[in-house]
């Protein structure tokens, strides 16, 4: 087999094939046996018909056409291994040649165009040392937390004094346009300054007490009419306050399982400080990343980046063609971030021969279809049957290869070696330290989702 390779552009490479005979003959003679396993000759089994009565009987082109499907995806993964390209999204294939007949000398040639990760070099790790800003813990931190336990144990109690922000007032509702009522509710309990009905409202309700009333206007938010501006009127049935427990061994009692105060702040404090050192283990990443990308100019493949600008747009409720500019600005930056990224640790990973086991790729599977709530084993079984199964690979390899970076350098906060062997120890922990959800997995969890649930209704 003889590979030339063109690169048209530094992210874009256009290789040409060309297969000897004696390399082709084995997917011709394959396609031959298939065919004469479909075809019924008199006197021959099926199965059996030789090769030449099976060119004879649906014309050599057959032939060479089912051998070329067969063996265009080999020779294409030959020549990427050989030539030292990685793809980074399917190939434009055009056959040049292909032999007329069996005795035809004529060899295949095929040329593949594709989007390629473009050359760079990693900075060498070893004796490499990352300064990470650190993460403290103050009584305030506990407090926080503390305050935010007793908002679950509070309890609402009625005042007769005009409501105001944090207030919840129990209304009734009634919307109109043009005199006619096109939505009305009763009894729902809203907080003042929630900002999560009517726009509006919580300056509407700002004090008034408890039988009064007013009206205002505002753009409806949904049914019939949603989006037109109604005459809203607004009355307050009773205004209530939130009430917090007090700060004492009998709410350390009701809240946990400990019996005093103190106890229960010394519990808290260790889940903050918990808190901070898986804070430090991102800051570090993210640290990480940044400094082994930091002198690296990486162009990106126009044709990918094209595309997942459109899908970041989508994701963003944004139509590519309605955008605007500041949406579309948006979506190509963090498009070019997520990008670079993946391609340095895709490097990284082969860098330090990264290995990806069966069993790494399933647990990562399984722990995105928990995220959607989803049975593993469908879940995995769906992403094999949609070929989504090598983006799988990838983010496991990305993943090991970032933790394996990691334990090649060293750490420190204000000059003081940093550990990280809790975040680091082992290849298993990874979501530990990443605690962003990749981009393509949360795509292809999200796509299958939604297939599958299609297919339930379907069903039902």
């Amino acid at each position: 087999m003889k590979i030339s390779v063109r690169n048209l552009e530094p992210t874009k490479a256009k290789l040409t094939i060309t297969v000897d005979k004696d390399e082709f003959e084995p997917y011709l003679d394959g396609a031959r046996k298939e065919i004469a396993e479909q075809i019924t000759v008199p006197g021959f089994r099926k199965g059996h018909v030789p090769g030449k009565l099976v060119d004879k009987r649906v014309g050599f082109g057959a032939v060479a056409g089912e051998a070329v499907n067969k063996a265009l995806p080999d020779f294409y993964s030959q020549a990427l291994q050989e030539k030292d390209i990685r793809p980074m999204a399917q190939p434009e294939i055009e056959v040049v040649d292909l032999p007329e007949s069996a005795d035809d000398d004529t060899k295949l040639k095929f040329t593949a165009t594709v989007e390629r990760r473009p050359d760079f070099e990693l900075p060498e790790l070893d004796g490499m040392t990352i300064a990470v800003e650190k993460d403290e813990v103050s009584d305030d931190d506990v407090n926080e937390r503390l305050d935010m336990l007793r908002q679950r144990f509070a309890t609402l109690v009625g005042v007769d004094r005009p409501a105001q922000k944090g207030d919840y007032a129990n209304i009734d509702l009634t919307a109109t346009i043009d005199g006619e009522t096109v939505d009305s509710q009763e009894g729902v309990s809203y907080e003042i300054g929630s900002g999560t009905m009517l726009e509006g409202l919580d300056e509407a309700l700002d004090g008034l007490s408890a039988g009064e009333e007013t009206t205002f206007e505002s753009k409806l938010e949904g049914g019939e009419r949603e989006g037109e501006t109604a005459q809203v009127k607004v009355k307050v049935n009773s205004v209530k306050t939130e009430e917090l427990p007090e700060l004492d061994d009998d709410f350390a009692q009701e809240a946990s399982e400990f019996d005093t105060l103190d106890e229960l702040k010394d519990e808290i404090r260790k889940n903050v400080e918990a808190d901070a050192e898986g804070r430090q283990a991102t800051k570090a990443r993210d640290a990480f990343i940044e400094t082994i990308e930091k002198d690296l100019d990486i162009p990106a493949p126009k044709g990918v980046k094209e595309h997942m600008v459109e899908q970041q747009l989508q994701s963003m409720g944004a139509d590519k063609d309605k955008a605007t500019a500041e949406q579309k600005k948006q979506a190509e930056e963090e498009v070019d971030k997520l990008l670079k990224d993946q391609m340095v640790l895709d490097a990284l990973a082969e860098k330090l021969d990264v290995q990806v086991s069966q069993s790494d790729v399933f647990n990562f599977l399984a722990s995105i279809a928990q995220q959607y709530g989803m049975d593993p084993n469908q879940f995995i079984q769906a992403i094999m049957r949609n070929g989504q199964i090598g983006s799988a690979v990838e983010e496991v390899a990305r993943s090991k290869g970032l933790l394996a970076g990691m334990r090649a350098v060293t750490f420190t906060v204000d000059g003081e070696p940093l550990d990280l062997s809790a975040f680091l120890g082992s290849d298993d922990i990874a979501a530990e330290v990443d605690e962003d959800e990749s981009v393509a997995a949360a795509a292809a969890a999200a796509a299958v989702a939604d297939s599958l649930n299609a297919g339930d209704e379907t069903e039902a």
